[in-house]
């Protein structure tokens, strides 16, 4: 048999890629009589038929999974923001890296558009993560900043692109790899014709070695299901502080002797996360008086 990583799911069948060859899979009916899902970026073993198709003979245990986008054995997620033109979402950042947290998958933060703004208006920018411990990257398709290093972080993983609509994302994968964002595009149209078995998720090859998807993906924006003692846990720079705080229950809102709000006057805590954080607090607490 033959290991290799499902890359999509269409019209029944599943499309595996090993090594340099793609097969094509059916089931084992003992999968179908399961109701077994699979997702691209499980890992399966296959036994191959004739040419280049395959049977699915056994799906190996998975690492992680996402919902939306639906994929499996993720390495990282890539959140795309642009420096400029659209304006920086830093809410919509803040959200995604709270589900993407949730997953246990690693974020890779990626301004993008770094070209637009001045070196101080850049640094302005990524001030709000530098404490968090959150690996950030600066790009720009135009200058060529940045995109080395990015096609080094996406190497032989599985990765996918995530953010909102005019940040550059088709821009930069296909600055990683020319020809890719036309291949997106494909995959895109064939996607909304035709008659999917899974999900619309599709993994694509680098040249370099990697799989990588590009989603509009999280699009569920809603917040994971949490108490409200567990946000904090969501903001790295947060919960190094909150052990100083007097009462160990403090959610850091309106409790007295509280060493992250003392934090954020002291310059400790960037205050555009302290914001976010209160905002995403108050939408927690009212899905606790809802459940």
């Amino acid at each position: 048999m033959l290991e290799g990583i499902i890359t999509k799911g269409y019209s029944g069948f599943y499309y595996v890629h090993s090594g340099v060859q793609l097969w094509e899979c059916s089931l084992r009916g003992r999968f179908r009589l399961n109701a077994q899902d699979f997702l691209p970026g499980d890992r399966v073993k296959i036994s191959p038929l004739k040419g280049t198709k395959g049977v699915i003979e056994e799906v190996l245990p998975r690492i992680n999974s996402l919902i939306r986008p639906a994929i499996a054995n993720v390495d990282q997620v890539v959140v795309v923001s642009a420096a400029s033109e659209p304006e920086p979402d830093f809410n919509l950042l803040d959200r995604i890296l709270i589900q993407v947290d949730a997953a246990k998958i690693a974020p890779l933060i990626c301004i993008n558009k770094a070209d637009l703004v001045s070196p101080d208006e850049l640094e302005e920018l990524v001030k709000p993560y530098q404490k968090t411990g959150y690996a950030l990257i600066e790009v720009s398709v135009k200058s060529g900043q940045g995109i080395a290093e990015l096609r080094q972080v996406l190497k032989d993983k599985i990765s996918v692109f995530a953010g909102s609509s005019g940040v550059g994302k088709s821009s930069l994968l296909n600055a990683v790899q020319p020809g890719l964002e036309l291949k997106m595009g494909e995959v895109s149209q064939k996607l909304r014709r035709g008659r999917h078995t899974t999900r619309h998720v599709e993994l694509l090859q680098l040249e370099f070695g990697g799989l990588v998807a590009d989603t509009p993906g999280f699009s569920s924006l809603n917040l994971p299901a949490m108490q409200r003692q567990d946000l904090a846990g969501f903001f790295p720079e947060i919960q190094e502080l909150a052990h100083k705080c007097r009462f160990t229950t403090c959610v850091h809102w309106q409790e007295p002797q509280c060493a992250v709000k003392d934090g954020v006057e002291q310059g400790i805590i960037n205050p555009k996360r302290y914001k976010n954080y209160l905002s995403f607090l108050s939408e927690v607490i009212e899905q606790e008086r809802r459940y």
